[in-house]
């Protein structure tokens, strides 16, 4: 009787259990870290058995194959895909505007927008066919989204082909999202009864009263990749890396310059490697780096040195190889960085090739030419002299007598050459 009393009562509490929202936010470019945050967000839905999976979307959009990535998740989860642009005043642009349409629900909240999706290379240099090639592709992708969600195809190509952008009412009385909501209370709302068609056919309806929403947050590691993957933090850690490493060596032993220079050029790298960088940009950096070097070496009187403040500048702008400007490093960003960066480096190279060219003043070599007295008498077989205080051995091819002022020609094995000075004076 009391087990069967305690498997009633199981039964009745596995009943009234609901299942959770999970809820991820999206602020920023879409690129390889959202991709693999997206992906285990929808791993851990399916694995709670969640009713939907909730994106909150604020996005210019980001790199394309990011996007097929999230994208192919969103399409082929077997949890329900809600997608919420939200705070007002944000927009999802570009790729944003199709990770929108692909969700089961597409919702805005006032004051946002979506669209302007056309396919764009950076800095205005496009290759007439490689952009057909690229617009075909996601036109081709937008059709299958569109055709899947049952969306306007007209509006939606319209947001590809003419970049059109659309306000919150524009894109819900053309068809493209499926609801406006002040805010994720309101979302909520509206979302409970909500049906929906899901890829296989079936139809399912959305629950949400009385449900808890979980956020679902990037680990340490993914939020630090992010930082990393902004090209402005990425190109700031890699100039402290190059002028610590640099430092250290031209300055054998001071140990924490390169144990600095060496962790930021290491975690720049990591950023780089997460960001399509364009060769041109490596090349003119390298080019400026050149020049700066030349015009300490040759002494160009200053043309040498704007070429390089001018390469560094044009390098940093052209670097990453992206379409949109959240995704480059900013104008005043590469000023920043050009400035100091051509002032610390040039100071520095300065100082090492002036010490490098420098009279030795330490060891053997830094005995020569330097000035004394004769001890004793000195010949072909050797004597002493005085030197700063010091009494050294010392040989000579002529005869010096004691007390004569000498100079040192010559130190080797602690033995010196010497010749007098006493007839240079008379």
């Amino acid at each position: 009787m009391r087990r069967l009393l305690a498997i009633a009562v199981l039964v009745g509490f596995c009943l009234n259990l609901q299942a959770e929202i999970l809820k991820v936010e999206v602020d920023g470019i879409i690129d390889p870290v959202t991709s693999e945050f997206i992906t285990e967000a929808f791993q851990e839905a399916e694995r709670t058995d969640a009713e939907f999976l909730l994106i909150r979307l604020s996005t210019p959009g980001g790199l394309g194959i990011s996007m097929q990535e999230i994208i192919q998740q969103i399409l082929n989860s077997p949890v329900p895909v809600v997608c919420y642009v939200s705070p007002k005043g944000t927009h999802a642009a570009s790729a944003g505007f199709f990770l929108l349409l692909a969700a089961d629900v597409a919702a805005m909240a006032p004051g946002t927008n979506t669209g302007a999706a056309h396919p764009v290379f950076p800095f205005g240099v496009e290759n007439e066919v490689m952009l057909e090639k690229v617009k075909n592709d996601s036109m081709a992708s937008l059709r299958t989204i569109v055709e899947l969600r049952d969306r306007n195809l007209e509006m939606a190509e319209k947001g590809v082909e003419e970049s059109k952008s659309y306000t919150e009412q524009e894109a819900v009385k053309a068809g493209l999202i499926d609801l406006v909501a002040n805010d994720e209370a309101d979302l909520l709302e509206k979302l409970d009864g909500f049906a929906i068609s899901r890829p296989d056919g079936l139809e399912a309806v959305l629950k949400t009263e009385g449900q808890s929403v979980r956020l679902f947050e990037m680990t340490w590691r993914q939020e630090l990749l992010s930082s990393l993957a902004n090209p402005n933090i990425a190109v700031i850690l890699g100039v402290i890396g190059a002028l610590g490493l640099y430092f250290e060596f031209t300055n054998p032993g001071m140990i924490v310059p390169g144990v600095i220079g060496g962790i930021c050029l290491i975690l720049a790298l990591l950023g780089f490697s997460f960001i399509p960088i364009n060769m041109a940009g490596v090349l003119l950096i390298i080019l400026a780096v050149g020049l700066f070097i030349a015009e300490v070496k040759v002494q160009g009187f200053g043309i040498l040195g704007f070429g390089g403040v001018i390469s560094m500048l044009l390098g940093l702008l052209f670097l990453v190889d992206a379409p949109f400007p959240e995704l480059r490093i900013g104008y005043s960003i590469a000023l920043a960085i050009t400035i100091p960066f051509t002032i610390i480096f040039v100071v520095l190279l300065r100082l090492a090739v002036r010490a490098h060219l420098s009279h030795v003043t330490t060891g053997e070599a830094g005995m020569e030419g330097l000035t004394g007295f004769a001890e004793s008498k000195i010949g072909p077989r050797g004597g002493k002299v005085k030197i700063e205080g010091e009494i050294w051995r010392a040989r000579s091819s002529q005869a010096i007598k004691a007390g004569e002022e000498i100079r040192v020609v010559k130190a080797s094995n602690l033995d010196l050459q010497v010749e007098s000075i006493e007839e240079e004076k008379s």
